[in-house]
């Protein structure tokens, strides 16, 4: 036979990989995971506003990371983190208007490319939108809390999603550091207000802080880089949204990533850059 026809014949197809499936090279697993976190919820509960908001939000997020990607760096982006953004507007935002649904996602994408320290952007990008549309909407929006109730079988389905996704980004110790950190202080928290401990623990269950320590807290470009302060951080975050609970701040988890997650950030950036700098000899 030919090598011709040796080129020519059709070749097998490869066999399917789980390992790559699951590697950190598959930029897409943690958007199918979290798509089918979405359709779980919704076919079982019911939970979004409507599907036409949920895929605004999306679309708006999309449309914004192409534009602003073209903008920035001259090139299609991959699209993978601003469709993560915007269905996680789309669980966690409520509003019986649509705008803020679009609003949240634009402005979720213009942070990843605005507020930047060294190339990197400071906040993670539906933490960021979400925390200030709260703030400055509050009439007219609000924040995913018991839509779902503490149902079984959509906590099952996020746990297991979501130890997969933050498992394979080496990540699970940042969620298991937050939920010690949450249930030690709930305790605290109840022997402060006197209400009993299971109540202020109870949250923890709830699909909002499901999707906060999983999808949120633990964002990759946005975390500290050495594992010893990713644990500090995660710590400090329940301690502050510990203080804002007893201060009666309702979406607390949100605000305390808010101010923490940044900050933790951009110490950590300028003790990089401090030891960067030469020391001068003396003459």
């Amino acid at each position: 036979m030919s090598q011709q026809s040796i080129a020519m014949a059709p070749q097998p197809a490869a066999p399917f990989q789980w390992k790559k499936f699951f590697s950190m090279e598959n930029r897409y697993l943690a958007p199918a995971f979290i798509t089918c976190i979405l359709l779980v919820g919704q076919l079982s509960f019911g939970f979004l506003e409507s599907y036409k908001k949920t895929v605004a939000a999306i679309l708006a997020s999309l449309i914004t990371e192409l534009i602003l990607g073209w903008i920035y760096l001259g090139k299609r982006p991959i699209l993978a983190s601003a469709y993560i953004s915007g269905i996680s507007v789309g669980i966690l935002v409520r509003s019986p208007a649509f705008w803020p649904y679009i609003v949240c996602a634009m402005v979720a994408i213009m942070s990843k490319y605005v507020l930047r320290v060294h190339g990197r952007h400071i906040w993670n990008p539906s933490n960021f939108s979400i925390s200030v549309l709260l703030y400055l909407a509050p009439a007219t929006v609000a924040a995913l809390s018991i839509q779902w109730g503490n149902y079984l079988l959509p906590m099952v389905v996020i746990w297991v999603l979501g130890s997969i996704i933050i498992y394979r980004l080496h990540r699970f110790h940042i969620t298991a550091t937050y939920v010690v950190s949450f249930i030690v202080l709930s305790y605290v928290r109840s022997l402060l207000t006197g209400s009993p401990w299971l109540s202020e623990v109870a949250p923890l269950t709830g699909p909002m802080y499901q999707l906060f320590i999983f999808f949120m807290i633990t964002d990759p470009k946005t975390t500290v880089k050495s594992k010893k302060w990713q644990i500090v951080v995660a710590a400090m975050v329940a301690v502050v949204e510990m203080i804002l609970r007893l201060d009666h701040v309702v979406y607390a988890p949100f605000y305390a990533l808010f101010f923490v997650g940044p900050a933790a950030f951009l110490i950590e950036d300028w003790f990089k850059t401090r030891s960067a700098i030469p020391a001068q000899v003396p003459a």
